[in-house]
């Protein structure tokens, strides 16, 4: 009998090594996390991968996070990934245009561990029951 228990993968895309660094250190006993630092490289990671979460920056460049969260969206079989962004600023026009692209949560840098793993545990629990009323 195997005791081998599945990890759920996060994918955190920042262009902030800081930020990068903390969500590792505060995830990486919970779950497997990549840790990539633009939007193009999340886009070439998830035409091969799909992981259960992606954690992505709103303010990055040359590609924002909006623009980045659209492309998944149109991509097959990644357009159902649940999405926390995350904004350094109070930029409402941003959140609501990721909204409007089916984020599930929105969190605020700097945030603490406590939040950051609070929200993500809601964004599983809310994409569990969605599957369990698909059902």
């Amino acid at each position: 009998m195997s005791n081998i228990t599945y990890k759920r993968c996060i994918l955190a895309v920042d262009d902030t090594a800081v930020v990068l660094t903390r969500i590792l250190y505060t995830l990486q006993d919970t779950y497997d996390v990549i840790t990539i630092n633009s939007g193009e490289r999340a886009l070439k990671y998830l035409k091969e991968n799909k992981p259960d979460l992606i954690l992505l920056d709103i303010r990055m460049s040359p590609m924002d996070g909006i623009e980045t969260l659209q492309s998944i969206r149109t991509m097959e079989g990644r357009e159902d990934i649940p999405v926390i962004m995350l904004t350094g600023v109070e930029d409402k026009d941003s959140v609501l245009k990721s909204a409007k692209l089916g984020i599930c949560d929105y969190i605020r840098k700097p945030f603490s561990s406590e939040e950051l793993l609070k929200r993500i545990r809601r964004a599983f629990e809310q994409e569990a029951q969605k599957q369990a009323e698909e059902k």
